[in-house]
């Protein structure tokens, strides 16, 4: 069996091209399922794949993108999937003979917690037991594909790491502004991911070639593991009545070697690619190496954000003040399962200046296994950035970092023999950053050289583990300078060393070194500029202490890391002073309930909304007032954030759900109906099961105050004209996802527009703008928010708005 992760240091690998546009060819009927044919039909699939190897392809992946228990529901065969999986791969191994086969698995088709109802462990399930069929059928490659949400992601590679012995492989589909539907960028999705025990690290569908080129390059930075790419034919457009895509084969291919050149080492193909696109791919890529290259680097991550750490970054700053250690309300909220607080505290720190947010639920007494995850996700909800997970009970950190999207910092790990036995296979199994606590079993270090002793120790013990240095902070200790006036010069010390003869990267709990003192701000943030000189990389402290903060902005200027001292001016500049009024009037305005709302809905924090809500409407507010003055202009700046870049997906949904409990009081004081702003019929095409996008649309428009009725997925035409008729909605959405589903999509159109004078718009990953308006759609939607304007637009042209909503 030919090994393809030895192979890749000779030679590029090829993987085949699409498995449903193939089987459309010979005889797939709209609304049949695919991967049921390779019962029904397995002299077909079969001769797909020996196609695709006579064409040179190194490994075929199984017809069994869509084989899991949901998606194969919608053909009543939720029960099959064992067989069918194990047909599929009995099939690719017969027609493939001594070359590897992979399992392809694609995404659920719903939406995880908390944006949709599927739990992580569902999630996982679902994949498992495709996992399990698979490798029990002798499957050599689990290839995880066209995933959008990192979440999901990680509960696939998870099933597949610990449920087989195969190689893992992942790749993720990037939309036109270079991030995932959830809002990941390339760099932000190899650092979350490649931890976890992947093979290899990806991108496939959404684009061609010629734009994934730029994907694979931003990976290339960062991946320490082979980078596959599997792209589209370009992007589908009509010919002669038909769906076809964009680039003929000898364009497609020409771009591979620019794939390999920018780090790909592993290429194939996706929607639109056949045999013969493949050949030329393997042509195209015969006579080159892949370029290996090793990088060394410390970050940790967020759903949408990557922040680097290191000498050659400026010091970065982890918010404290999630942890209930002397503090009786957050503690008492904790108890009662209250998440609001830390979450009002996660918010006000990544205003102050956070980085990264260091998140302790230690109460006695405390149910930490279920509470943790649950303030990790809360948090998650409302800001971009990384967590720092802090506790002492190893079951709480394994279930939170589990279902935790991104790349974390646990805290922490110390050099005990029984620390290092216990916290280290947690870090290496989800590929985790982890502070290195320089204690030993011999307790508190006496001075720097035993600091430097411990570290050494979990260091190299790491090593033993797969874990690299770079994926350690050392925690050099700082011990309060009222008791032992010698110990802040000996940490300082330890940081010089733990740098200079470790190279490794330092972190402190800074303002421990004050305590006992007058005037503890004045220590804290000279020690701070202290540390940051003696090249200290992160610190964990009070990033809404204004001393500490300037101390820290201006010493990054001085040693040269605030580079043009950008951030410095950015702050302290004339501009930003105007900007810094505007923040204290916001603040008097915060004891205003209106604003109360409409700062909760902006950002995205649904505790406490309800009874904000009950309070305005005591004060004789009229309830659609509500709606019209603080809801949708809420909205409409979370649009705005949205469409600069500032917010993505998570942060649309999390705003949306804050409305959705608005609505619910608001609805309670409303005759039934009087807050629609207008009807609206949604629909996957028949022949598509996929309905995540049209799963979101539906939230943001019921949120903006439309009614909508939701068909489901796989609609057929006749159904979406009968729904028409009896509701008399004069707007209809329409979404694909398949490229094999456009034509269904095209013929739905046709039928509607001849039989009613209802409006449609169309959305899904793709379409583009002109392939829309051929098949006679009157609008088309990138985004879900564009689904939003398109419908005020429609309604407020024709003059429905009033006559819906009575206002």
């Amino acid at each position: 069996m030919l090994d393809i992760f030895k192979e890749l240091s000779n030679r590029v690998i090829v993987f085949d091209g699409a498995m449903g546009t193939q089987l459309q060819e010979r005889g797939l009927k709209t609304g049949e399922c695919p991967e049921y044919m390779n019962i029904t039909h397995p002299e077909v699939v079969f001769d797909i794949h020996k196609s695709y190897i006579e064409a040179g392809a190194d490994v075929i992946e199984t017809n069994t993108f869509g084989a899991n228990r949901i998606k194969l529901a919608k053909y009543g065969l939720e029960n099959e999937v064992f067989n069918i999986v194990t047909q599929a791969v009995k099939i690719a191994k017969e027609a493939s003979k001594d070359k590897p086969v992979a399992l392809s698995i694609g995404p659920i088709g719903e939406l995880l917690t908390p944006y949709g109802d599927m739990t992580f462990d569902e999630a996982y399930d679902v994949f498992k037991e495709v996992v399990i069929a698979a490798e029990s059928a002798g499957a050599d490659i689990v290839l995880i594909e066209t995933m959008s949400d990192m979440l999901e992601a990680k509960a696939a590679i998870l099933a597949a790491k610990e449920n087989s012995n195969m190689k893992v492989i992942c790749t993720m589909t990037f939309q036109e502004d270079g991030r995932t539907l959830m809002g990941s960028d390339p760099i932000t999705v190899v650092v979350s991911l490649q931890g976890l025990g992947l093979d290899a690290i990806g991108v496939n569908c959404s684009t061609g070639p010629d734009k994934m080129v730029s994907v694979v390059e931003k990976m290339s930075q960062v991946s320490r593991i082979p980078i596959i790419a599997q792209p589209n034919a370009g992007m589908p457009v009509i010919r002669d009545g038909k769906t076809v895509y964009d680039l003929k084969p000898e364009e497609f291919a020409s771009f591979f070697p620019s794939l390999v050149e920018k780090g790909a080492s592993i290429v194939g193909g996706c929607c639109g690619t056949t045999p013969h696109y493949i050949k030329l791919v393997k042509e195209a890529v015969k006579d080159l190496k892949p370029k290996v290259k090793v990088n060394k680097f410390t970050a940790v991550a967020s759903n949408t954000k990557t922040v680097f750490i290191g000498e050659n970054y400026p010091l970065r700053v982890i918010g404290e003040r999630i942890n209930p250690t002397g503090k009786k309300k957050l503690s008492e909220a904790f108890l009662a399962g209250d998440v609001g607080l830390a979450v009002e505290e996660a918010i006000k720190q990544q205003k102050c200046g956070a980085e990264i947010l260091d998140v302790n639920v230690g109460v006695p007494g405390i149910d930490e296994e279920q509470l943790l995850p649950k303030v990790v996700s809360e948090i998650q909800n409302v800001v971009d950035l990384p967590l720092q997970i802090d506790s002492t009970n190893i079951k709480a950190i394994e279930k939170t970092i589990r279902i935790l999207r991104g790349r974390p910092i646990i805290n922490s790990v110390s050099a005990k023999e029984e620390s290092l036995k216990e916290v280290l296979p947690i870090v290496k199994k989800y590929g985790a950053c982890v502070v290195g606590l320089t204690v030993g079993d011999k307790g508190l270090p006496k001075d720097r050289h035993e600091r430097i002793e411990n570290a050494e120790k979990i260091i190299k013990k790491a090593e033993e583990y797969g874990i690299p240095k770079e994926d350690i902070l050392i925690d050099c200790i700082v011990l309060t300078v009222s008791s032992e006036q010698e110990a802040a010069i000996e940490t300082l010390e330890a940081i010089k060393l733990a740098k200079e003869e470790l190279g490794a990267n330092t972190v402190v709990g800074l303002s421990n070194v004050s305590f006992g003192l007058p005037e503890r701000r004045l220590i804290n943030s000279t020690f701070l500029a202290m540390a940051a000189s003696y090249g200290l990389t992160t610190a964990i402290i009070n990033p809404c202490d204004e001393a500490m903060m300037d101390t820290l902005r201006a010493s990054m200027v001085l040693l040269n890391k605030d580079k043009g001292s950008v951030n410095y001016l950015n702050i302290y500049g004339k501009k930003q002073k105007e900007e810094v009024k505007e923040k204290e009037q916001q603040k008097i305005q915060e004891e205003d309930l209106k604003s109360k709302l409409y700062i909760q809905i902006l950002e995205g924090k649904k505790s406490g909304v309800e009874d904000i809500v009950k309070n305005i409407l005591e004060e004789e507010v009229q309830p659609l007032s509500i709606v019209d003055n603080i809801i949708i202009p809420a909205l409409k700046e979370v649009g705005d954030r949205y469409e600069k870049g500032i917010y993505f997906l998570p942060q649309l949904l999390s705003s949306a759900e804050v409305v959705q409990s608005a609505f619910k009081i608001i609805k309670e004081k409303l005759p039934k109906g009087s807050v629609s702003k207008g009807k609206i019929i949604l629909a996957t095409v028949e022949g598509d099961v996929h309905d995540i996008g049209k799963n979101i649309v539906k939230v943001l428009l019921e949120n903006y105050g439309y009614d909508v009725i939701d068909l489901g997925k796989d609609v057929k035409g006749e159904v979406i004209l009968e729904e028409i008729r009896r509701s008399g909605a004069p707007l209809v959405g329409l979404s694909a996802l398949m490229t094999t589903t456009l034509f269904n999509m095209e013929k739905i159109i046709k039928l509607l527009k001849a039989n009613t004078d209802v409006k449609i718009m169309v959305g899904g990953a793709v379409l583009t703008e002109e392939y829309a308006y051929k098949i006679g759609a009157d609008y088309y939607g990138k985004t879900a928010q564009d689904a939003v304007k398109i419908a005020d637009k429609f309604f407020l042209k024709n003059a429905l708005l009033c006559k819906t909503c009575g206002i």
